[in-house]
């Protein structure tokens, strides 16, 4: 049924900005401070108070419209977007509608091996709401007003998007630029980066778009795609049973993996957007632009490229390593210390590094042992000092503590035996010890160097270089 009907999906996403302090005052940004902690007579909407516009959020908007090709406008206009709710204190929010700070962008994706190219119909600067917290033990409400009049941009996509897997895909190329430019930290469990998604379907051929919902608490990637599939699915219900989807927005059920009906969904008109009498339009200097423009670090599709070209990485393991850009800054400078094996320093990374800080949570920021540390007992490992076993099993102290390859590899005794004249003295004894094996191995029976491996390598708690053993089994077995 899913196969007559085609999903057209677009995305709002909410970033809020790395500055100091919000985009109206002076008041902290910091997250985690007790309630109303961060609060002045500006973000708390106080009669007769006047807003300051902070210039980092200006800079920060315009390098995110660089970054992804938009056109910079150089005047834009603040406005009110009129409503009324208990986080907002002024009973609307300082926004921009008409004439925002960016237009006409795009982001590419990647989604089942095929490249698509997703539209940005804009980037506007506004301030967040403050937060509501109900208390079923006090039998009522309470606002924090720390996150009101925090900077944010607010990033629309076209309704460019054609599945749950391409929406995602984009939400993770955005997220991905934001942090590039240090911008955003890009925490969705924090808020700081969030989305609402615009889901609806249409019989495939038709040109019209169908009626559309607005999805709204979703958190993270995973709950992004289980929302919209599970709305694709409810919207194709709703139509094959004869009925019409209703406009309206609908927040989705962690728990239940279900989204439920919210409230009607509002159109501009609803908000009576109106310029803000307190803000005079921003007009950008062409020398701002042109000094932001050429700030902008190597973003990630093209570090990824260069990272296939460069080092000659595999695409999953260029896309992995360029995720992150503390991550791509780790790998680089791995590479730098030991710049004789790029794809080696990728697979540690890629397998035992990343396990390492998925089991704790952690990011690429948060590694204490240094990346020349990493190169170098990757180094020991190719040069045979010590086998791969070993280095596996001391880098989870590594990371933990940022210690020295070289001198817990010292004190744990781990340094392979490469020395054929010890190494002989143990294989004659082995061999001497099984004359029924040698024979058995001499009348064909091949397998067998494997047990004269494994005995070996007992015999040397381990320590023995594999492929040393290896040759000398083969020379002395002839």
């Amino acid at each position: 049924m899913t196969a007559r009907y085609e999903t057209v999906i677009g995305l709002e996403v909410h970033a809020q900005l790395k500055t100091k302090s919000k985009i109206f005052c002076g008041c902290s940004t910091r997250f985690g401070v007790a309630p109303n902690e961060n609060t002045c007579p500006v973000c708390t909407g106080m009669p007769g108070v006047l807003p300051v516009l902070n210039r980092r959020v200006v800079e920060f908007a315009a390098k995110m419209g660089l970054a992804i090709d938009c056109e910079i406008n150089r005047k834009s206009v603040f406005a009110r977007k009129n409503y009324f709710y208990p986080d907002l204190p002024k009973g609307y929010q300082t926004s921009q509608f008409e004439l925002p700070i960016c237009e006409h962008g795009h982001v590419d994706i990647v989604t089942g091996g095929a490249a698509r190219r997703i539209g940005v119909t804009r980037i506007h600067m506004e301030e967040d709401a403050g937060k509501n917290i109900h208390s079923a033990a006090d039998n009522a409400s309470y606002v924090d007003l720390n996150r009101s009049c925090v900077p944010l941009i607010e990033i629309v996509s076209e309704p460019d998007m054609r599945g749950p897997e391409e929406a995602v895909a984009y939400l993770k190329a955005l997220r991905s630029i934001l942090v590039y430019l240090d911008i955003c930290d890009g925490n969705m469990e924090e808020g700081s980066f969030r989305c609402d998604a615009n889901v609806s379907v249409r019989p495939v051929g038709q040109e019209a778009f169908g009626t559309r919902t607005e999805l709204k608490n979703l958190n993270s990637f995973k709950h992004v795609q289980k929302a919209i599939e599970y709305e694709v699915e409810r919207q194709i219900d709703v139509i094959e049973d004869g009925d019409k989807v209703v406009q309206e927005t609908r927040l989705y059920d962690v728990n239940k993996g279900v989204t439920q009906s919210m409230r009607s969904k509002e159109e501009a008109d609803d908000y009576r957007y109106f310029p803000c009498p307190d803000l005079v339009p921003l007009v950008l200097e062409e020398a701002w632009i042109a000094k932001w423009k050429g700030e902008l670090p190597e973003l990630p599709r093209a570090r990824e490229a260069r990272f296939k070209t460069q080092y000659g990485l595999p695409d999953d393991a260029a896309e992995v390593l360029t995720s992150e850009r503390d991550l791509a800054d780790y790998y680089e400078a791995a590479v730098a210390a030991y710049p004789a094996e790029p794809k080696k320093i990728a697979n540690w990374i890629m397998t035992e590094v990343l396990r390492e800080l998925n089991t704790a949570g952690s990011r690429a920021a948060d590694l204490k042992l240094a990346p020349e540390k990493l190169a170098s007992l990757v180094r020991m490992v190719e040069e045979g000092r010590i086998s791969a076993k070993s280095g596996k099993d001391i880098l989870p102290e590594l990371l933990e503590s940022g210690g020295d390859p070289e001198a817990v590899v010292a004190a744990k005794g781990l340094a392979q035996i490469s020395d054929t004249s010890a190494l002989a003295e143990d294989i004659d004894g082995i061999l001497a010890a099984n004359p029924k094996e040698v024979a058995d191995y001499k009348a064909g029976k091949t397998k067998l160097m494997g047990f004269f491996v494994g005995q070996i390598m007992r015999r040397t708690k381990g320590q023995a270089n594999p492929a040393v053993v290896n040759k000398l089994l083969a020379e002395k077995l002839k």
